[in-house]
């Protein structure tokens, strides 16, 4: 698998000096209900990324999520996106919610082998997603967090390592090297502790900011100097919408965030049963079309 080279900006310096980076969007773009509401009528299934990266400036992959992918497919999803969007790939729920970060060293190879570099200056943060059954243990996250690559060079030796079975369908090169983010969402109680904000500020670490109708923690704390936020429905989760009122505070929260700290915020709608999800992203993104320097094409 062969991914164009193409130039990159150098190390952490290039994130300080520009202008702090809004992205509003949503979490993946693959769903039947939202063909022919989202989606115009007799849109072919290939071409949804393409209308969807035009509405939104960024997406998260949440395929990533399920099953690892192939180059391939990153290659493709890199090249129907416009050149100034983002995506956002979430971690394996295999090293989340099946090993739950015990022996992880080759899965994590795994998932960095599996194309994520192929997106190059399109790839944004990684989202660790963890469960509500799992508990807050210092040690084990300390170590998982430890093993997490912070730059593109980092992540091809990484990937490296990968499972044997992998050597057809991998690809270990960084195109150059960029800073990597990492972002962590959280749903058990547990997590309300000093110690975990500690250490997400120490090593750099977002803590996510998941809305889900209050079923789970709601944590509204800055760790690092990005914000990750993920929508998952304003009175029901997955399935309820964000009124103007709703999307108004949202709007105001962001302000926020990015005054005077000028923390870049990606943010992410995963209420996706109704077809809420792309409408109140491009809703919201326009209620805050003065602090996004990468605002979509219009159409």
């Amino acid at each position: 698998m062969v991914c164009k080279v193409t130039p990159i900006y150098s190390g952490y310096a290039a994130l300080v000096k520009r202008k702090a980076e809004l992205r509003i969007g949503i979490s993946g773009w693959r769903y039947p209900p939202w063909r022919g509401v989202f989606y115009p009528e007799k849109l072919p299934q290939a071409k949804e990324l393409a209308f969807a990266s035009r509405q939104v400036n960024s997406i998260e992959i949440n395929g990533s999520f399920y099953s690892l992918q192939k180059p391939s497919s990153y290659n493709l999803w890199y090249k129907s996106v416009p050149d100034d969007f983002l995506f956002s790939v979430k971690g394996p729920r295999y090293i989340t919610h099946i090993k739950m970060l015990k022996d992880v060293d080759t899965p994590l190879a795994n998932f960095f082998a599996s194309g994520v570099l192929c997106l190059k200056e399109k790839l944004g943060p990684i989202l660790w997603q963890f469960p509500p059954r799992m508990k807050f243990d210092l040690e084990r996250f300390k170590n998982f967090i430890a093993m997490l690559p912070r730059d593109t060079k980092a992540a091809a030796k990484l990937a490296k390592k990968h499972d044997k079975w992998m050597k057809a369908r991998s690809y270990t090169r960084a195109d150059g090297n960029r800073p990597l983010r990492h972002a962590i969402e959280v749903r058990n109680a547990s997590f309300v502790s000093p110690d975990f904000i500690k250490l997400l500020r120490r090593e750099k670490i977002a803590l996510v900011t998941a809305d889900t109708a209050g079923k789970w923690p709601f944590f509204d704390e800055p760790t690092t100097d990005f914000i990750y936020a993920r929508l998952h429905g304003d009175q029901e989760i997955y399935i309820s919408g964000y009124d103007e009122s709703a999307l108004a505070q949202w709007a105001e929260r962001i302000r926020n965030w990015q005054s005077p700290k000028r923390r870049d915020v990606y943010l992410y709608f995963d209420n996706d049963v109704k077809v809420r999800a792309p409408f109140d992203a491009i809703t919201l993104q326009q209620k805050l079309a003065d602090l996004s320097p990468g605002h979509p094409e219009s159409g």
